[in-house]
């Protein structure tokens, strides 16, 4: 079957994490997407090692399966011209240099669709291409720090937290995808392309969702509830007789069935705890007698006893374990694909499943320049063109 995207032709100009993995998720459902790298040394995560599948980091594999890559030096006349000529029967550009970058090189939206009006083109920038910041850089760090979710991450007492990956990166990989499809619809009716604005900052902002809602309609500052929720309780990790499990109860219904299921009926009539908002006031005590109900039996006795009365829980799994986890192999969420170098590589699969028009993995993430001289000569260039731009230090 054909991808939902097959047929469209997407130059990624992008490198590290919210670009490629903007890029690879629009591969994944069947776009060509030619991934342009510096000469020598490639996309900058090709060196973020150990570990390494024998010539490859396990950080740019994670991010750049379904493309060709071709090496192009953007510094050279003749490599922008390159580009240009690449994006002339191309549907989407994506880029994540600073805001500027692009127009100082020639290669602005502004520029590229006098080429091609139908041209939809994305930046992602740390914060964006307006504001007094707009020309700083941004990085996933340092925009969880401004963007308010190290506020909220981690224990009551404790320091400000961040989250334990690049959570605000993949978010923006996230927003970019969906602006790029929208626009392509919008092209359906109009014929012509459009410019989407993606910043790391905004990105954030976007996902900080009841917690900003709650300041906003409050004025009250958000504060950190380590495991647990601002809104409803019990709603938190619980500490059985050998390791921790969480526990999501939604509604009052919820919490009187749990404590059915626990035996402590005398909780559920507590008028402390028999609404949400004293639940939510009392939720230190709530939680200091819960847990003398957890202690008594271990995470699986209490999980199994959960799942078979359809109480929402789950383990708290390593990352091994989730590696192992017989719902993660049914949903075909760790795929093995072959690979020039290291034979095959594991990778985490695609989270986007459509009936008609599934998600593939048709190319493994490629070799720096892999495929620069096949896409070359799909542009008309010859042999010999190739050789004089090799020598010349375009390619």
């Amino acid at each position: 079957m054909a991808g939902a995207l097959e047929g469209l032709k997407v130059v990624d100009l992008s490198r590290v994490l919210a670009g490629p993995v903007c890029t690879m998720m629009l591969g994944d459902l069947g776009a060509d997407v030619i991934k342009v790298e510096r000469p020598g040394s490639g996309d900058e995560t090709r060196a973020w090692g150990p570990p390494y599948a024998e010539t490859e980091s396990a950080y740019y594999l994670c991010a750049n399966r379904n493309k060709r890559s071709i090496c192009l030096n953007l510094k050279e006349d003749r490599g922008k011209e390159i580009v240009k000529k690449l994006v002339a029967d191309a549907d989407v550009l994506v880029e994540n240099f600073k805001t500027g970058t692009m127009a100082k090189m020639g290669l602005s939206y502004e520029d590229l669709r006098k080429i091609n009006p139908r041209l939809v083109y994305c930046s992602i920038t740390g914060y964006g291409q307006t504001g007094p910041d707009k020309e700083q850089p941004g990085y996933d760090f340092a925009v969880q720090g401004r963007g308010g979710i190290m506020s909220i991450t981690g224990e009551v007492e404790g320091s400000p937290m961040k989250v334990g990956l690049a959570i605000v990166d993949v978010t923006a990989a996230m927003n970019a995808t969906i602006s790029i499809l929208a626009a392509l619809q919008e092209r359906e009716r109009t014929g012509e392309g459009q410019y989407c604005d993606i910043a790391l900052l905004d990105s954030q902002l976007g996902w900080l969702i009841n917690r900003a809602s709650n300041y906003l309609i409050s004025g009250a500052e958000p504060k950190r509830y380590g495991n647990g929720h601002p809104n409803i309780c019990p709603y938190d990790a619980m500490k059985a007789s050998d390791r921790w499990f969480n526990l999501t109860v939604g509604n009052d219904a919820q919490f009187r069935h749990v404590c059915e299921v626990i035996g402590a009926d005398e909780l559920a009539s507590d008028p402390r705890f028999t609404m949400n908002p004293d639940r939510v006031e009392n939720r230190e005590e709530l939680l200091r007698l819960l847990g003398s109900y957890f202690s008594r039996k271990t995470a699986e006795e209490w999980l199994e006893l959960f799942r078979g009365e359809k109480i929402a829980c789950a383990p708290i799994n390593t990352i091994p374990e989730v590696m192992a986890d017989p719902q993660v192999a049914a949903r075909e969420m760790v795929v093995d694909m072959p690979h020039p170098t290291a034979g095959s590589v594991k990778l985490v699969g695609s989270p986007l499943k459509l009936s008609n028009s599934p998600a593939e993995y048709k190319r493994h993430p490629p070799l720096l320049g892999e495929h620069t001289e096949e896409v070359l000569k799909e542009m008309g260039f010859g042999s010999r063109d190739i050789d004089v731009l090799r020598e010349e230090g375009v390619v």
